[in-house]
């Protein structure tokens, strides 16, 4: 049987808007801890959309009560504490006020704000003693707002401590707050290293924890580890921005082992707090599929997925999304204007040409246990990977890598057609050529 056929006979049709089409999805998920949902971009709205539909259900059918997602630690806690009804934010969109540095799209757009505004009303309904589902960054590029984090917390109950940590600190104060700088300088020998200072103020938080534990209530609890994540966050950013300059590869790594890490150490904190959680995790496919079966994995670089497929087995599901044409937000280059692009039609030879000539618009393809699956779709092909860059002129080379697609993912969600996630911030850029559809609704 030729793959276009394999593929026809085991997908399964989505239709617009039926969220009942995703049971064969959440069968295959059965009682997994942790849900790995991708994205082949980070600027679609479909991959924004459907993945926060299938959240909402993992939330309301199987318990799951944390969303970890790759974004800023500190910008996601301001998030978490208006889902749970706490601090100062009135509103899901004043929530999303601390994305402000690039690509800020990413997480300031119309399909989050929906879901944010979903995550607060679903927790305002719940009885007092049940646990509320919570939102938590897992990225690891905010060196500075996270050492002001943990500055802030120890202001307000150890001023010694606090005293300390600002000395610590300071050794970054002549690279005038900019990480890349840092890393530059200390990685070409021109500027002085501040690995000492950021572990030794870990290892003093650290060694507090069980001080600081005996603290009354569980928002001390929280508040202590959002602040031992920020230290923590400072001192493998600070290692990240040294080695970024000297091997792409190890500082890919350090960036997705900080994203388990982190996972590891939020499960270890729900789970102080009753029974063990089950977290929903968003990121890329280049981030969430097992970097084993790609040439990433031939590079010497690891991932998330991989990372949670060697410490939990089945007990963690990989699932990627794919689309072959349409229209995407993205930039042209770093830290640049946002910009609705049109995305090409996929490569001859990619899993998106594929998928395209199948002739279905949108469909699920299940992988876990199927060998007709992995045997007959076990030849290498291109997967486009579309991050916050998108340069169609360098399609190839810039944004293609050769996989095995059934041992990367455990399930695939294909949308052939899809459209550029609306920013909240819609600049004349943005809309040249094109009218926004929709706006939403939970704010």
């Amino acid at each position: 049987m030729s793959a276009k056929l394999l593929v026809r006979s085991a997908a399964h049709p989505l239709r617009e808007g039926e969220i009942s089409d995703y049971d064969p999805l959440l069968e295959l998920i059965g009682d997994a801890q942790f849900v790995l949902l991708g994205e082949a971009s980070h600027g679609t709205h479909e991959f924004y959309r459907e993945r926060a539909q299938i959240t909402k259900r993992l939330i309301t059918e199987k318990g799951f009560t944390a969303v970890a997602v790759e974004a800023d630690f500190p910008d996601a806690s301001r998030v978490n504490r208006y889902v749970h009804g706490q601090g100062d934010d009135l509103e899901a969109v004043d929530s999303l006020g601390g994305f402000k540095r690039f690509p800020a799209w990413m997480w300031r757009n119309a399909d989050v704000l929906d879901f944010i505004g979903w995550l607060r009303a679903h927790n305002d309904d719940l009885p007092a003693d049940t646990s509320k589902t919570g939102f938590y960054g897992l990225d690891l590029y905010s060196m500075n707002s996270s050492m002001d984090a943990v500055l802030g917390y120890l202001d307000k109950i150890d001023p010694e401590a606090a005293a300390r940590a600002r000395e610590r600190y300071a050794c970054f104060d002549s690279f005038g707050g900019d990480s890349q700088r840092y890393g530059f300088e200390t990685a070409q020998g021109h500027g002085y290293s501040c690995e000492d200072a950021v572990v030794s103020q870990f290892v003093e938080l650290y060694s507090r924890a069980s001080e600081l534990a005996r603290l009354d209530g569980r928002v001390a609890a929280d508040d202590f580890f959002m602040t031992e994540q920020n230290a923590r966050l400072v001192k493998n950013a600070e290692q990240y921005y040294r080695t970024m300059y000297r091997s792409d590869v190890s500082s890919w790594n350090l960036r997705d082992s900080h994203m388990v890490e982190t996972l590891v150490e939020l499960e270890r904190h729900l789970t102080r707090q009753g029974r063990p959680p089950k977290i929903v995790v968003w990121a890329h496919n280049s981030h969430l599929g097992d970097a084993r079966a790609t040439s990433m994995g031939r590079r010497g670089e690891w991932n998330v997925g991989q990372l949670m497929r060697q410490r939990c087995a089945d007990k963690a599901v990989l699932v990627g999304f794919t689309t072959y044409h349409g229209t995407v937000t993205a930039s042209s280059d770093w830290g640049g204007q946002a910009e609705r692009k049109r995305v090409r039609p996929a490569m001859h030879g990619s899993f998106e040409a594929l998928f395209h000539e199948v002739g279905l618009k949108r469909f699920l393809l299940p992988l876990r246990g199927s060998s007709r699956l992995k045997d007959g779709l076990s030849q290498q092909l291109l997967e486009r990977a579309i991050g916050v860059i998108y340069r169609p002129e360098t399609e190839r080379h810039s944004h293609y890598f050769h996989t095995r697609l059934p041992e990367q993912f455990d399930a695939v969600l294909h949308f052939d057609e899809t459209r550029a996630v609306e920013p909240l911030e819609r600049t004349a850029t943005w809309m040249a050529g094109e009218v926004p559809e929709t706006f939403p609704s939970g704010v």
